[in-house]
């Protein structure tokens, strides 16, 4: 009786903590956890404000992705969000099919803004999550971390927009969080693109549009050819915002054995 391994066993999970901080103050806190495997994912986050932030906002918010792993590559199949700022909770999900929205809905609904670019039913075929969106795979089977990585770009329906997320290389840099990951990241310009569903006249999707200095830098999960986000900085009107893992601990899973005759 042999053992035999089972091919394209690209499997990892990673638990990561971050925090959020303006001009060096903390202002938020989240949590990062992902688990892939050979034929299915999962990955769900959660944060909110703290620190002096808390005292004006309070806001907080919880999302989640699973599917499937088609070729190495998670394809969502579901994802939900919800956010609370002050009293007020909104829950958004989405259904898909191989990258194309079957079913999603917003609650309560908003109501509607006729200076709102429309979204139509072509803008919801061919997208990502917001989720899974985040997840970069890296084609191929040698190094994951190179400037190729960053030659990328994903487009994104969050239940309520479209927009296009474009990536481009800045440079390698190296990282250690206070737990787990010491090593490189792959250092990405990102350019935000606004197809639908937003309001033009919004300044913040006219400063975002504007935007050429958001960088964001991501790091392997174990076991897996995919990149997570280390850490986003987003210059602001009120100086540097910084989103850092402070945990960030990654591990390969062994492939599952088959057992054969």
């Amino acid at each position: 009786m042999l053992l035999q391994l089972q091919p394209a066993a690209a499997q990892g999970k990673l638990e990561a903590q971050y925090e959020a901080t303006l001009t060096g103050i903390p202002v938020g806190k989240g949590s990062w956890n992902i688990d892939i495997q050979d034929d299915q994912f999962s990955a769900a986050a959660a944060g909110g404000t703290s620190g002096l932030l808390k005292s004006f906002t309070g806001g907080s918010g919880s999302g989640a992705s699973q599917g499937r792993v088609v070729n190495g590559t998670p394809v969502a199949t579901n994802y939900t969000a919800s956010t609370t700022a002050g009293k007020k909770t909104e829950d958004i999900r989405i259904i898909l099919a191989n990258g194309n929205v079957k079913e999603f809905g917003i609650s309560p609904e908003p109501p509607v803004d006729p200076d709102r670019i429309p979204v139509t039913d072509a803008h919801r075929k061919g997208v990502y999550d917001p989720m899974t969106a985040s997840l970069l795979r890296v084609p191929g089977s040698g190094e994951v971390l190179t400037p190729e990585a960053c030659r990328t770009g994903a487009p994104v329906f969050d239940g309520r927009m479209r927009y296009d997320l474009k990536l481009d290389f800045k440079r390698m840099e190296t990282v250690k969080a206070e737990r787990g990951y010491h090593g490189p990241v792959v250092v990405c310009a990102i350019y935000f693109v606004p197809i639908a569903g937003y309001i033009p006249d919004r300044p913040v999707i006219k400063y975002l549009t504007a935007q050429r200095n958001i960088e964001i830098a991501f790091a392997p999960i174990a076991g897996t050819r995919i990149l997570v986000p280390f850490w986003m900085k987003v210059p602001t009107p009120l100086g540097p915002a910084m989103l850092e893992a402070t945990t960030f601990v990654t591990t390969a899973t062994p492939p599952r054995v088959a057992k054969t005759q």
